[in-house]
């Protein structure tokens, strides 16, 4: 804690003290107290500097929650003046300390999270392979975890990783290393510009996509960038911006990607995008170009990293059904992709199983069966969406959702589809980015 003040300025700062630890430590700690309480809060060490020092003064419910957790004492008490003759704020802090309250699955997750923090610390002058190792697998378990898990889960690791990331390569590091450390920084930030759209920030989500695409370009990696600029597309896609979204998914393709699976992906993104666009032709060449990719594929570099890095048949199957989709013409088709991924997603065990595709792929079936008069199917394929958790309602759930709810009000079973309209409607009012942060 560099260039402090000689006296604390509040209780919170002079508990922080005493832990002897840096705020990318507490920010740490306060990321492992939340996750075993079950609480959905981050906290930066920007943030917990300017907490300690009174600068800020305003938290969330959440935030106090945990704070006081963390320090065993009311968040009112943290934030008051420090004073030499303050009892409270002599007593030795604590932090995450493991207790019989917690389970022993908790208390490991608290030592592992603290054994990483200690070897960034120990390796904060200059990387070495067991540093890079550690950010490599680091970076796997949140990829495979992203797609299975609710964001509320893995955000603050996404967040303190990234921060670690960049802490390191403003640092100077041997050249074998920092290409390392710039290819495991574009994929977290990849991660974090999903995680952005997911609340439903598509400006943030760019942001971070245009930062990782800039290490992608120092990492010397097609893959990555490819990978990239299929994760721009699909933000643009949900918000509503289907030209970029084709644009962005061509200049992947341009980029000559490998025969990874992001191939594939930018096919079958590029074919939502002209659906969204009425391009009929554009839409069905491009479905055509992803299905003939298998035949090529040979996972890379990213692709071992599986979970949000690889792109799955399972997929590729609700891609081109949501294209279709959108295709007045092809609901036949549509309705013949998106069984097959429900099919394929049904099996929650699966490595490639995503909640948010399997969400998707029951809306695409809802609509094919509404374009055939079919309300009680639509029902029926609708349902388990609907039962999802509001942890789990990420922004391209909800428009999924609501594209079911435009197909009904615009076929002719507005009236016997009158129930499953309100359904909708009470679904998409909590959003995950309506849920307290």
């Amino acid at each position: 804690m560099s260039g402090r003040v000689d006296e604390p300025r509040t209780v919170l700062e002079c508990l922080a003290r005493r832990l002897h630890r840096t705020w990318e430590e507490l920010a740490g700690d306060f990321v492992a107290v939340a996750s075993s309480r079950g609480e959905r809060a981050t906290m930066s060490p920007r943030h917990f500097r300017r907490l300690a020092a009174g600068e800020r003064a305003q938290c969330t419910p959440v935030t106090r929650r945990v704070l006081e957790a963390m320090f065993d004492r009311p968040f009112e008490e943290l934030i008051a003046p420090y004073g030499a003759d303050d009892s409270a704020a002599l007593e030795l802090a604590r932090v995450a300390q493991p207790s019989a309250s917690k389970s022993q699955e908790e208390m490991i997750a608290v030592a592992a999270s603290r054994a990483r923090l200690f070897g960034r610390k120990a390796s904060e002058s200059s990387l070495n392979d067991e540093s890079i190792d550690q950010i490599h697998d680091d970076v796997r378990r949140l990829c495979m975890a992203y797609p299975q898990r609710p964001l509320a889960d893995i955000v603050g690791d996404l967040v303190i990783v990234q921060e670690t990331q960049f802490s390191l390569l403003e640092r100077r590091q041997r050249p074998s290393h920092l290409q390392q450390l710039y290819f495991l920084t574009a994929i977290t930030g990849g991660m974090l510009a999903k995680a952005s759209h997911d609340m439903g920030d598509a400006h943030a989500a760019m942001t971070q996509a245009r930062t990782a695409f800039l290490c992608a370009d120092h990492a010397d990696q097609n893959g990555l960038r490819a990978w990239i600029r299929g994760l721009q597309s699909l933000v643009t896609y949900w918000d509503g911006r289907p030209r970029e979204s084709v644009r962005y998914a061509q200049q992947g393709a341009a980029i000559d990607p490998g025969r990874g699976t992001t191939s594939v992906w930018l096919a079958v993104s590029e074919a939502r995008g002209q659906a969204a666009l009425g391009n009929v032709s554009g839409s069905l060449g491009a479905i055509e170009r992803g299905e003939r990719g298998w035949d090529d594929v040979a996972n890379d570099e990213l692709d071992e990293f599986g979970g949000i890095c690889m792109f799955s048949r399972a997929r590729q199957l609700y891609y081109s059904a949501d294209a279709l989709a959108l295709l007045p013409a092809e609901s036949r088709r549509a309705e013949e992709y998106a069984t097959q991924a429900v099919a394929a997603y049904s099996d929650e065990d699966r490595p490639e199983w995503a909640f948010g595709d399997q969400a998707g792929a029951r809306t695409d079936l809802a609509i094919a069966r509404i374009n055939h008069g079919e309300p009680e199917g639509a029902a029926e394929a609708i349902a388990p969406v609907l039962e999802m958790p509001p942890a789990r309602r990420i922004r391209g759930v909800v428009a999924s959702a609501r594209n079911v709810h435009k197909a009904l009000v615009a076929s002719d079973l507005a009236k016997p589809g009158a129930e499953l309209q309100e359904q909708i409607e009470d679904f998409v009012r909590t959003p995950l980015a309506a849920l307290p942060r």
